[in-house]
């Protein structure tokens, strides 16, 4: 039986690529950001639907049950309810940042490195920017 003149050869290389030591750059992570909220909140907002019209459906205790977990009893949200409402404004502006660069990049635009990235960086700044904006105007009412 013959081996292959590369079988008998030592190789320091590995097998597989492992990905702990890899630099993602940040066009990549945002690409992956955005696949990955398009599933989070179709997800998350899909059971929050679904628990909220069955809430509705079944009567004034279960729909009190619901409201129950994201505020505190004179209307105020608790902390449960910031936290998924922010994260859930946060995720919906990101995924249409990032799908508003995907866009652009569909039609054959944004394909220079430096631009690139710097719009990658961008789409972060303008989640961040616009979900400050958009708490700031809801708590102004809250005041």
């Amino acid at each position: 039986m013959r081996t292959s003149p590369l079988a008998t050869k030592a190789s320091n290389r590995p097998i597989s690529p492992h990905l702990m030591h890899v630099k993602w750059p940040i066009n990549m992570v945002v690409s992956i950001i955005h696949r990955a909220l398009g599933s989070g909140m179709a997800t998350v907002g899909a059971t929050l639907l679904v628990w909220w019209l069955a809430a509705l459906a079944t009567g004034p205790e279960a729909y009190a049950v619901f409201v129950d977990v994201f505020t505190y009893a004179d209307g105020r949200l608790n902390a449960l309810g910031y936290l998924i409402g922010i994260g859930l404004t946060w995720s919906l502006f990101q995924h249409m940042a990032s799908g508003i660069r995907h866009f652009f990049l569909d039609v054959g635009a944004n394909y220079e490195l430096k631009s690139n990235r710097m719009s990658a960086w961008l789409t972060f700044a303008a989640s961040a920017t616009a979900t400050i904006l958009f708490w700031a105007y809801l708590m102004m009412g809250k005041l």
